[in-house]
């Protein structure tokens, strides 16, 4: 009892002399080392997913831009491959990192708001249980650096709410220029917080200059990839274009994205925290200094479905609605019938929940047979990349003029694989017409002839004297996946230059 009597009087002092709870290190640490982890012992079960490999094949081609995104992620996989291990593993530790900081970052939040011990632990282990995170921190992808960054950003903000030290103001915008660097995204949240403290408070946060020098270091970073979209066309607002019909076709469009990112908060905790702290988050006057934070949760899911976004593109708002959900939890303002919620059982369901739908904890053998509950949603695209390239490789050997016969994908996750897997097969650089690939080499002048990786080879037909199949990737695993089965083309007697030729081509792919 001792201990336990000096642990309070120290907290208790702690209290006293900074207004703040102390940060429950113990737990906290002991729950982002656990989804550490989780996410460690999956990292290398299967494969790389195709991002992953589009990220390597960019990282090879280092760039101020790209045609899909800023250069962080290119970057990151450029570092990760300089250690030579060719490992999915080593290459998603940046992600496993975010994931577990955030988990820390998240219960840091909380305590920011006015949340003990109780609430750090309850706003941590949401997080560490969320569908989305869990998913995030098994890929390298924008997906997972972004949010990440967004939760040090908040974490920040929050903290300059309650102590007004401006140095926070300038971190940032450090942060921002990185989030920038990652994705485009956080303009959209500068912009709606901006509006809504303006609103509701604190008005102050326009006084400060140094937020404004914040975002003077945000242009100064973001300015090298700004100047190369400009030189380049602005390709980023095409791609956007892209991002939108593809969400219409196939995501389910705006009447899915609200529902989507809730579920993907996590069941059942995730999803009744995040909504349990948005409305506290606006309601409650305990939290009335961070008000608008839920204000900008509210106006970024907007402005994203308005945009016609993916549903993940909202992520970076989990950690600051499932602290204020843990805060008035731990304060008892939670209604007595559901505050079961936050009691240690319901999280190891999440978690049994979350983790077969996330991570790949089956045999790869095991996938096509696999109820759909227990099967990642990408597992599918992490196996077989070496085997499709080798499929590619057979039909190039037995082309007739292979020093002048370049290669190009109808997708850009079939020239990334090959872009991998490819110079030790003996294969040409690839090349293709879709997304980010686009703006990477094209065809060699000297290729009079390709070898094309797709389903649909009519483009190449106003281009080419004859086009016919020769082949078809395999991933030798029977396993269903967007590459099994995908026909491969010879192209030959191209009918004009690369330059008139490449340009139509990408006008299709894109």
């Amino acid at each position: 009892m001792a201990i336990e009597a000096g642990e309070l009087r120290e907290r208790s002092g702690e209290r006293e002399r900074t207004g703040i709870a102390p940060f429950a290190r113990t737990p906290v640490l002991a729950i982002a080392g656990a989804m550490g982890a989780v996410l460690a012992a999956t990292a290398g079960r299967y494969g790389y997913f195709g991002d992953e490999l589009y990220f390597l094949a960019a990282g090879r081609h280092l760039d101020w831009g790209y045609a899909d995104q800023p250069p962080m992620l290119p970057l990151l996989a450029r570092l990760m491959d300089a250690f030579g291990a060719d490992s999915p593993w080593v290459l998603r530790i940046p992600a496993m990192l975010a994931m577990v900081a955030s988990v820390v970052l998240t219960a840091l939040i909380a305590r920011e708001l006015g949340g003990g011990r109780k609430a750090q632990m309850i706003a941590a282990a949401t997080f560490a249980v969320s569908v989305q995170m869990l998913g995030s921190g098994h890929y390298l992808a924008t997906s997972t650096i972004d949010p990440f960054l967004w939760t040090v950003l908040i974490w920040l903000l929050t903290r300059w709410v309650r102590t007004r030290a401006d140095g926070l103001l300038r971190w940032g915008g450090v942060v921002t220029g990185l989030a920038l660097n990652t994705k485009f995204l956080v303009g959209a949240f500068w912009v709606v917080a901006l509006a809504a403290a303006l609103i509701c408070g604190p008005r102050d946060l326009l006084r400060r200059p140094a937020l404004w020098l914040g975002a003077l270091i945000a242009a100064a970073m973001i300015a090298p990839t700004l100047v190369w979209q400009a030189a380049n066309g602005w390709p980023q607002l095409t791609m956007g274009a892209a991002i939108s019909q593809e969400v219409s076709d196939g995501w389910g469009g705006r009447a899915s994205f609200v529902p989507t990112l809730v579920v993907s908060a996590g069941i059942p905790v995730g999803v009744l925290l995040l909504c349990y702290g948005l409305w506290r988050l606006i309601r409650s006057e305990r939290l009335r200094p961070y008000r608008f934070l839920g204000w900008t949760a509210l106006g970024v899911l907007a402005v994203f479905v308005l945009a016609n976004g993916r549903y993940y593109y909202a992520a970076g708002m989990f950690a600051p609605l499932f602290a204020a959900a843990a805060v008035e939890i731990e304060a008892g303002q939670a209604a007595k019938y559901w505050r079961w919620i936050a009691t240690w059982p319901v999280y190891v369901l999440a978690a049994v929940i979350a983790i077969p739908m996330t991570l790949p904890i089956l045999p790869r053998e095991s996938i096509t047979t696999a109820p759909d509950w227990a099967r990642p949603v990408f597992a599918s695209e992490e196996i077989g990349w070496r085997e499709i390239t080798e499929s590619v490789a057979q039909a190039y050997r037995a082309v007739p003029d292979p020093a002048h016969t370049g290669i190009v994908t109808a997708k850009y996750w079939q020239a990334s694989a090959i872009d991998h897997y490819g110079p030790e097969l003996g294969l040409p650089s690839p090349s293709s017409p879709n997304r980010g690939y686009v703006t990477l080499p094209r065809p060699p002048d000297s290729a009079r002839d390709i070898l094309f990786v797709g389903n649909d080879p009519s483009v190449l037909v106003p281009y080419f004297t004859q086009v016919r199949e020769v082949g078809a990737l395999d991933n030798r695993a029977g396993i269903p996946n967007v590459s099994q089965g995908m026909k491969i083309w010879l192209a030959t007697g191209r009918n004009g230059t690369w330059d008139t030729v490449w340009p139509k081509l990408t006008d299709w792919g894109f």
